[in-house]
């Protein structure tokens, strides 16, 4: 970091806290002149985006994936807290990836993988509008799928 006062790019930090806005602030002086000075430093984000099946870019957003699974979990046996928990799951993993841009595709499997494992007519129900499901078939067969599976709890 280079002094303000006398542009020397060395200092030792004295001191350092966390600020209110996810900053540090930290307490520096310079190895040149003495002189002491403050820095704030913030973490540098590459926000996560979507690619839609149109093709077209967003940002991500947790209450979008939030909104659908509380919809599939309706008058279920399934918390709050496992919902968000759900959520926090997928958006951890999505964050902790080395890629930045995941497709609705990609994070709608990763939903109805974990609503799987919660509960089976929570999963039934997101896999039906996630699928767009067109008749009847179409829905008797991931049901089929869902029974011989045997990953899923059985109720």
């Amino acid at each position: 970091m280079k002094c303000p006062m006398c542009g020397f790019a060395d200092s030792k930090v004295i001191d350092s806290r966390p600020t209110e806005n996810e900053s540090i602030r930290r307490r520096r002086e310079c190895l040149r002149c003495g002189k002491r000075f403050t820095t704030y430093e913030i973490l540098d984000s590459v926000p996560l985006m979507v690619v839609k099946k149109d093709g077209k870019r967003e940002i991500f957003d947790r209450n979008k994936i939030m909104t659908g699974v509380v919809k599939s979990c309706y008058k279920r046996p399934v918390t709050n807290e496992q919902i968000d928990a759900l959520v926090t799951d997928i958006e951890t993993e999505l964050a902790n990836s080395l890629r930045f841009e995941f497709s609705t595709e990609e994070i709608g499997s990763m939903v109805m993988e974990r609503l799987r494992a919660l509960d089976e007519v929570s999963y039934v129900r997101f896999a039906s509008v996630y699928r767009e499901f067109k008749d009847v078939e179409t829905f008797m067969r991931e049901l089929q799928q869902l029974l011989a599976g045997g990953n899923a709890p059985k109720k």
